[in-house]
């Protein structure tokens, strides 16, 4: 596994929002209140993420600031929304829509991968700048 030390808290905080932002975004393109029905997405996919993310080496020091390796976190939130929408599933004891599954799988590898982008071009120009 990896060492929490070591990741540095930005990265854990931006992990959190995007996914968080990214939930926020679905509720308002299916015109939904945002109210506490939303915690019913968002929470299932930040534990789903905590679970399957660090299998995928997007905390380890050597991959989680290029990048060349945005990648891992786009696959480790597309491989985390069957477990995401299996826990929502549970928690509003309600049946698992293989499109819900697909759509929150796709936008959040898209999401996460844009966001892993932008925090390795950040820790890139910070090193360059040394």
């Amino acid at each position: 596994m990896i060492a929490f030390r070591r990741i540095p808290f930005p990265l854990l905080v931006g992990d959190f929002l995007a996914i968080v932002i990214l939930g926020v975004i679905g509720f308002l393109f299916h015109n939904r209140d945002l109210n506490a029905r939303l915690l019913t997405t968002i929470l299932p996919t930040l534990a789903a993420w905590a679970l399957v993310a660090p299998w995928l080496g997007v905390y380890r020091p050597e991959t989680a600031s290029r990048p060349a390796h945005a990648w891992r976190a786009a696959l480790a939130a597309l491989l985390s929304a069957p477990l995401a929408a299996t826990l929502r599933g549970l928690w509003l004891n309600s049946a698992v829509l293989p499109l819900f599954v697909l759509v929150l799988g796709l936008t959040n590898a898209l999401g996460m991968g844009i966001w892993r982008l932008l925090w390795g071009w950040l820790v890139f120009r910070s090193d360059t700048r040394g």
